[in-house]
């Protein structure tokens, strides 16, 4: 399949995310975006009255109540009116709504952001509203049993077993030490199991958190940052509604969204996965064709810090960072949404040559 060639270049120029943290009761939505928001503007000098495009992304779920993005837009500044959309979702979806704009040549600068407060209720219960409403969601199977599910499965087909999830849960937690903003960082018990064959150490933590980039078209983008982190591609396919008719041990949508993204032109260097249980590391890398040379997480991923619809844009700005640093050449990004990996974004970043 001939991956979608953009007609524009388009980069992540600046990203920020907040401290992740067990629960924010001090703080509202606003609260908790505005520091990341000003962190962001601050990185490219630019002001909100610069920004082309604004996109969100949340759910109204978790904050139990309607329309609660609109209140989050006062840590933005809708006033003089601005261009603004909303995903109901996690915010990679939002960054790929801005990258479309920007690719229409309807704007030459972009900021989206995301934000999710787990704390206030169970996030297990809320998360089985994404399921279909008449066969599955009645049952309230919550979203560590259906991966739980996922993970046997795996286990029942030899492509891993309970020490492999264990090293890569101790793997994760490492690499975390690096990253200021993770919310478990470090060395720590695999623990009990929460549902078999998952431990609590296979398991995200629950956690309240947000984040932000900013995107840049052409000469744009090299004016507001020394090493854009160039889009090359990007693409979302999505498993079908049912579990029942799905292969759980993989994930065709994800090896799909790579394929048009351009992913397998050329070896990556790192990986940021969005994946929340450490069993689906393994069906990821197996559908990216990952092998040991990728750097996979080097920021901890989702089982570090997971603030539920900010988790996959993280992913994407961590990627996009390490470009900016100089420690990547070419990264993909991996966000997902819905139960076991039902919806895949896949994204394919670049650093400009020193040559």
């Amino acid at each position: 399949m001939t991956p979608h060639r953009p007609d524009r270049e388009v980069a992540i120029v600046a990203f920020a995310q907040s401290d992740h943290r067990r629960r924010t009761d001090d703080l509202s939505e606003v609260e908790m975006v505005m520091p990341v928001l000003h962190e962001v503007l601050r990185q490219t000098g630019l002001k909100t009255s610069d920004i082309g495009f604004t996109c969100s992304g949340s759910s109204d779920y978790l904050a139990g109540r309607a329309f609660s993005f609109t209140m989050a837009l006062d840590g933005v500044g809708a006033w003089p009116p601005i261009s603004e959309s909303h995903v109901e979702t996690d915010g990679a979806w939002a960054l790929y709504e801005a990258w479309v704009k920007l690719l229409t040549g309807e704007a030459d600068t972009a900021l989206v952001y995301s934000y999710g407060k787990s704390s206030p209720g169970s996030v297990r219960d809320v998360l089985t509203r994404q399921l279909d409403p008449y066969y599955l969601a009645p049952l309230w199977p919550d979203s560590v049993a259906l991966a739980a599910l996922q993970a046997q499965a795996l286990v029942d087909a030899g492509a891993t077993d309970e020490p492999a999830l264990a090293a890569i849960a101790a793997r994760s937690r490492e690499d975390a030490t690096a990253n200021p903003h993770a919310q478990l960082p470090g060395a720590r018990p695999h623990g009990e199991y929460v549902v078999q064959p998952l431990r609590t150490g296979d398991c995200p933590p629950i956690g309240d958190g947000a984040a932000a980039v900013i995107l840049a078209a052409g000469d744009r983008a090299r004016e507001l940052c020394a090493r854009p982190a160039w889009i090359r591609g990007m693409d979302h396919r999505i498993e079908a509604h049912s579990l029942g008719v799905r292969d759980l041990t993989d994930s065709p949508s994800t090896r799909l969204a790579a394929e048009r993204a351009g992913a397998f032109e050329a070896p990556v260097d790192t990986a940021e996965l969005h994946a929340p249980f450490t069993s689906q590391e393994v069906i990821l890398r197996r559908a990216l064709d990952l092998d040991e040379s990728v750097r996979v997480n080097p920021s901890g991923g989702a089982l570090a810090a997971n603030p539920v619809m900010a988790t996959g844009l993280i992913r994407l700005g961590e990627a996009a960072a390490r470009i900016h640093r100089g420690d990547s050449d070419r990264a993909l990004a991996h966000a997902t949404s819905g139960p076991c990996l039902q919806q895949n974004l896949v994204a394919v970043l670049e650093g400009d040559s020193d040559a």
